[in-house]
């Protein structure tokens, strides 16, 4: 994917719209029980190959309907981080507003499926976490370059049960 698909993809999530192929990834990633999708070609969007991703399913904050988001993610502890990054857009992805509102989600890493809790990271944690996450995942450096916004990073920790 160049960086006009990039903006074509940013440009439809800005109307509430899901591009075609992240509605297939997801589809692809829960009929497979997550042995299809969980690791994504990122070279698509400017990635250097095979990352992994994670499925996050969110409430929304005034629909109350549920939303699935693929997601890479990096790993911190027992935690998993993610970036809302939006490919460099100026306005926040519509998953962190949802997790503002409402940080209890469920998530799905490749076949394992389990409920958390979404943490906003801030200060010494936020910039440990983005060293983590663009060592991982490069092309976050230059998202944030497009954007005056600071890009944000939740934690998601798993909760008991």
């Amino acid at each position: 994917m160049t960086d006009n698909i990039l903006i074509e993809t940013v440009d439809a999530l800005d109307q509430g719209a899901v591009p075609d192929w992240i509605g297939e990834h997801v589809r692809r990633y829960q009929q497979s029980g997550g042995r299809e999708g969980h690791l994504w070609d990122s070279s698509a969007v400017g990635g250097q190959g095979l990352v992994p991703c994670l499925l996050l399913k969110t409430v929304g904050r005034k629909s109350g309907k549920g939303y699935i988001h693929p997601l890479l993610y990096g790993v911190d502890g027992e935690g998993y981080v993610i970036v809302g990054s939006k490919g460099g857009s100026d306005t926040h992805p519509q998953w962190y507003h949802n997790l503002v509102a409402t940080p209890e989600v469920e998530v799905q890493v490749g076949p394992d499926i389990f409920k958390a809790r979404a943490l906003l990271a801030e200060g010494a944690e936020h910039q440990r976490l983005w060293q983590l996450m663009t060592t991982h995942y490069p092309a976050y450096r230059d998202y944030q370059a497009r954007t005056s916004r600071v890009i944000p990073l939740f934690r998601l920790e798993r909760l008991p049960g």
